[in-house]
């Protein structure tokens, strides 16, 4: 097998070939079919069904087969990351007294007995890594959760020695790692009984965003030291201890993921409903029913991989070190704006998406890392803070909103009276009022449908009931765009002649009170609608056929002229 290979080669040579187990050699709780889709950091270098069998003589599912030549995203976070670090956690194994094991990107500590001494962070889970910008790529958290550590060191025991008719020995008389704790920007928030691979859950109920996670370990060991005396008749005999304390940590910069959703609401004339929920920070997307058929997700989408800095351990006793392959690697689940967008679902007759909005960002491809083939966008997008959908069917009380960690879901914060919006139907007309031959003059006018007041769309002191911006909508026709004036009116000249239809298109209900939908209307003009039309029409063919006139007579003229007298006179 590969992975066996690869184990003798590091033996012989020191050197590792990092890359993640075959999936199928090791289970860890999951499929092959779910196992395969975990590397996204794996060399993508595909090798056909037929290669494969002659290789490894067997075969491989259609997933397998596919994630060997790309990389595999999902819509949601998937619980496959915490799955396999879990299952895999359990095969780390530290060294004994005489051989610390460790990562290479460990922090070492040195004592006088102690040495090669670290406590590293294995995996913080539930989480997600957030690749939102560069320089930007927070790992996000739940609030309620479990990290786990290694944790380990080796003793050095001085040579003994004699000198004269004097004898030191020294001998390990015990060691150990007393406690490990959690810490929480300084405060430790919880504990556990000292072992070489602690988990320690711990539950964030405060309101802080970001946080320092510290994992922190004191490691203890007692050396005996005896000294021995030949008196010549007798041998005389002291027997002394020497302690050790030693306190070794790592820390992790991580962002508290609490989500609470904020909704609006809107009914539709026609009794369709809108559904608006905005959330401060990356989050999934959201159901509309209770079946969870209907839903909308925004720009994010995920993909998970492995942590590079576990694929080798180093091995060290008082002679050196060596490389080996690690036993235990962590898994993480990543989150990215995607090319694919928002959507809603099902697709075609599902929820309609009317609104989104966020802060823009530039691309965050370079914080994806080499090997990771996704559909990451290539130029700034939005974050899609908010997203608002027209559904035929909302239950408010089914209302399910995820986030970009597995299993943190945001509480609804109950809307108040301001926050729901009737949506009303406006009355949109348009007609002509003064035409000639070359232009003609039309009159939109847009007024409430249910109170006959004007709507305004230009005036700049009117403001939004929410986020304090100017008044939004404007109108469509003749592919010019213009707002109607205090008195719901706006003048639009044309030249060509035709069918113009005038469209409004109202600002968000979200920042409008009252808010309305879309509306149409329709005007026709032609030069002759007129009598100035006709006149002029009937003069401009008159103009036109002159010429033709003109040659017609010549030529009968010519005709009598020069040909045959008899060929113009009747027979008697």
């Amino acid at each position: 097998m590969l992975i066996t290979v690869l184990c003798v080669t590091s033996v012989v040579t020191g050197i590792v070939s990092a890359g993640p187990p075959r999936p199928g050699t090791e289970g860890n709780g999951l499929t092959e079919n779910e196992s395969a889709t975990l590397w996204s950091r794996d060399a993508d270098n595909y090798i056909t069904e037929e290669e494969y069998r002659q290789r490894y003589g067997e075969g491989r599912t259609a997933i397998h087969q596919l994630a060997n030549g790309t990389d595999i995203t999902f819509k949601r976070p998937p619980e496959t990351a915490a799955t396999w670090t879990q299952n895999d956690f359990e095969d780390l194994e530290p060294g004994d007294s005489n051989t610390s094991v460790h990562p290479p990107h460990a922090s070492l500590e040195d004592g006088v007995f102690i040495e090669e001494a670290h406590a590293t962070v294995f995996a913080v889970q539930p989480s997600t890594r957030g690749h939102l910008e560069s320089g930007e790529t927070p790992l996000y958290i739940a609030p309620n959760g479990m990290i786990r550590g290694f944790i380990d060191y080796r003793v050095r025991v001085p040579n003994d020695n004699a000198s004269g008719n004097r004898t030191v020995e020294w001998s390990l008389a015990y060691h150990e790692i007393e406690e490990a704790r959690l810490q929480k920007d300084g405060e430790t928030i919880s504990r556990t009984d000292g072992s070489h691979t602690p988990a320690i859950d711990y539950q964030i109920e405060d309101d802080d965003w970001s946080a320092t996670l510290t994992l922190e370990a004191e490691i203890n060991v007692r050396l005996k030291k005896t000294n021995r005396t030949n008196l010549g008749n007798g041998t005389g005999v002291n027997v002394t201890y020497r302690e050790e304390t030693r306190n070794v940590s790592d820390s992790i910069d991580v962002e508290i993921y609490d989500l609470s959703a904020y909704p609006y609401y809107a009914e539709y004339p026609n009794g369709d409903a809108g559904v608006a929920i905005f959330q401060s920070r990356p989050w999934q997307g959201y159901t509309l029913t209770d079946d969870g058929n209907a839903s909308v997700r925004g720009v994010w989408r995920f993909y998970t991989a492995r942590d590079t800095n576990w694929d080798r351990l180093v091995r060290s006793d008082r002679n050196g070190s060596t490389e080996v392959q690690s036993d235990a690697i962590p898994v993480y689940v990543h989150a990215y704006p995607s090319r694919i967008g928002p959507r809603a679902e099902p697709v075609g007759d599902g929820p309609e998406i009317i609104e989104t909005w966020g802060i823009e960002r530039p691309s965050p491809l370079g914080t994806i890392g080499e090997n990771v083939n996704i559909e990451v966008v290539n130029q700034s997008y939005e974050t899609t803070y908010g997203v608002a959908v027209r559904a035929e069917n909302v239950d408010r009380e089914a209302l399910h909103v995820s986030g970009i960690v597995r299993g943190v879901n945001a509480s609804i914060i109950e809307p108040d009276a301001g926050s729901e919006r009737q949506l009303r139907r406006s009355n949109l007309t348009v007609e002509v009022i003064q035409q000639n031959q070359s232009q003609a003059t039309l009159r939109i006018e847009l007024r409430d449908n249910q109170t006959g007041a004007p709507i305004i769309l230009n005036d700049s002191a009117r403001r939004f009931p929410i986020g304090g911006s100017t008044r939004d909508g404007y109108i469509t026709i003749a592919n010019q765009e213009v707002e109607t004036n205090a008195s719901g009116v706006a003048i639009v000249t044309v030249a060509q002649p035709g069918i113009y239809t005038a469209r409004y298109h109202p600002g968000s209900w979200l920042g409008h009170n009252p808010a309305y939908v879309s509306e149409t209307a329709t005007a026709r003009w032609h030069p002759l609608g007129t009598i100035d039309g006709w006149f002029a029409f009937v003069f401009e063919i008159f103009w036109q056929f002159i010429p033709f006139f003109v040659a017609f007579y010549a030529g009968h003229r010519l005709l009598r002229m020069l040909g045959p007298e008899d060929l113009f006179q009747r027979n008697p």
